[in-house]
């Protein structure tokens, strides 16, 4: 059973701890729906049931009040009541997020900020998830004065070892996975910059891991570099690249901060959390 430490104030949300827990709705003027998501929020915050004592007490509601919001919210399945009058939530607000998560679109959840992007910087921006040992195109931010001809349309393929976005999903395979890729491929180059040898990809790999985000030199193109950061869903898996591509001589690192600021809004609006 979770213990809560209890506030002397029944018409605040307790201490600063516990008003994090119940939540800071600001905006909501319907009184019970405020007070029905102060529960909801420090339910949340329990791995374990907790008494009705508590929750009066964390949420500096009244005990009968607490106890009628309650009742509703069983009713509703939000809240389940288990025995010795101990309350967590209830199996609605999974079925609820389950149906929010399957609405999600990484591809609508990235246009937006991904044409924000393309306006800061002029540059195409792409859109990339893999697939076997490709990565493939879904979403593109650009125009003519990106200064490059856009040679791969959305549906596009490219190698894995050749692309920035390809080497963000390679960094996070495991050491046998990357080999195994090295041999179904060989890892075949088209410009003279390719990584073509498994030892030079487990390198370029490694400054993948310790910087966060990865580079193409021109060796998908020549003339072309690009810079990628990833996309991450709610459980913090590696969704989607988004890379940013300019003409090699274009091609600026300070663009890199606003590329992974870019990614990161992306991912939170799928869902992440930083803490992943």
């Amino acid at each position: 059973m979770a213990r809560l430490p209890h506030t002397s104030t029944p018409s605040s949300h307790g201490t600063p701890a516990l008003a994090a827990a119940a939540g800071d709705h600001g905006a909501v003027t319907i009184q019970v729906l405020d007070r029905a998501m102060r529960i909801l929020d420090v339910l949340a915050g329990q791995r374990d049931p907790v008494t009705l004592k508590d929750l009066s007490a964390a949420t500096g509601l009244h005990a009968s009040t607490a106890h009628r919001i309650l009742a509703d919210l069983a009713v509703g399945r939000y809240v389940e009541r288990v025995d010795s009058g101990l309350y967590r939530l209830g199996m609605r607000l999974l079925e609820l997020g389950s149906l929010v998560k399957g609405r999600l679109d990484v591809r609508t959840a990235a246009i937006g900020p991904m044409r924000e992007l393309h306006r800061q910087t002029g540059q195409t921006v792409n859109l990339s998830l893999v697939q076997g040992d490709e990565i493939v195109y879904i979403e593109r931010a650009w125009s003519e004065r990106s200064g490059m001809q856009v040679v791969r349309a959305i549906g596009g393929r490219a190698p894995l070892h050749l692309t920035s976005t390809g080497k963000l999903f390679l960094s996070v395979w495991d050491a046998r996975s990357v080999r195994s890729y090295a041999m179904r491929t060989g890892l075949a180059g088209t410009t003279r910059n390719s990584i073509t040898q498994v030892d030079q990809l487990e390198r370029e790999l490694a400054l993948v891991r310790r910087h966060g985000y990865s580079r193409d030199n021109e060796e998908l193109e020549l003339g072309v570099r690009c810079i990628a950061a990833g996309v991450h869903d709610d459980t913090g898996a590696l969704l989607a690249g988004l890379s940013l591509s300019a003409p090699a001589e274009r091609m600026r690192d300070d663009w890199i901060p606003l590329l992974m600021s870019t990614s990161a809004r992306i991912s939170e609006a799928l869902g992440y959390e930083a803490q992943h």
